[in-house]
């Protein structure tokens, strides 16, 4: 697909599930069990453009795990499910070994999730994550919410001029609620080498709103201005990737 320079970027998909393991299974069990999930299925589905299994480092629950796929267009979300099933045939071919995989996979969580939808807005600016190691990453995502009020601008030059030139953030999404419980909800993730890289972020971050804007008058205007799309609350929670199944 040809994108000209003066077209925006399009919106993708990206899709959250969140799920609850069950405790009294193996760790290691379970990741072996999603590796062989990813690398006969996932990875093979030209549908799902990404993905991660992000898992409880500091929040609320630990038996959370998420699983994030990213798709080109709504239609590809029923379509790449549709995919999947195919590719488990054929990575399954007999019935009864496919039926005893996945109740093992199931088993491995308990029978409660939750759905919610988001589309990204690459147009304020975003950082593509690449991996270059096998280790985990730290993955921090801030929610926000919007005011709604039309009210409030900046975000984009906000991004250029900080987050994008934070060397400590290897990856940055911005992305907004399309389907879900609140339409509030603003997602920002952020991709981290380690813990104590978020630390070392914010006083970058510091550094670069100061030489952004040196003058104390316009600094307090422009972030006057930028807090009126927002209502000033949000929330933080910080997740480990698993680097084998990140797409």
């Amino acid at each position: 697909m040809n994108i000209h320079a003066q077209d925006p970027p399009k919106p993708v998909f990206i899709t959250f599930t969140t799920l609850h393991r069950n405790l009294n299974t193996d760790a290691k069990d379970w990741k072996a069990t999603e590796q062989e999930y990813f690398d006969k299925v996932t990875s093979k589905n030209d549908l799902i453009i990404g993905s991660e299994i992000l898992t409880h480092y500091y929040t609320e629950n630990s038996s959370e795990v998420i699983l994030v796929n990213v798709f080109k267009t709504w239609e590809d979300i029923e379509k790449a499910g549709e995919l999947s099933d195919e590719l488990a045939k054929k990575a399954w071919p007999d019935e009864k070994a496919r039926t005893a995989f996945f109740d093992k996979q199931n088993s491995y969580y308990v029978p409660i999730h939750s759905d919610e939808i988001y589309s990204s807005i690459e147009t304020i600016g975003m950082k593509e994550f690449k991996a270059i190691t096998k280790e985990p990453m730290i993955v921090y995502i801030r929610k926000s919410q919007m005011s709604m009020s039309g009210k409030g601008k900046g975000m984009k030059e906000y991004n250029e001029k900080v987050t994008l030139k934070d060397p400590f953030i290897k990856g940055y999404y911005p992305f907004r609620h399309s389907w879900g419980s609140d339409s509030r909800d603003f997602m920002e993730a952020y991709f981290y080498d380690s813990f104590a890289d978020i630390e070392k972020s914010g006083q970058k971050q510091d550094e670069l709103v100061k030489t952004a804007w040196p003058n104390e008058t316009d600094s307090k205007a422009f972030f006057d201005q930028l807090k009126l799309a927002f209502t000033g609350v949000h929330g933080d929670y910080i997740y480990h990737n698993l680097p084998g199944v990140s797409k």
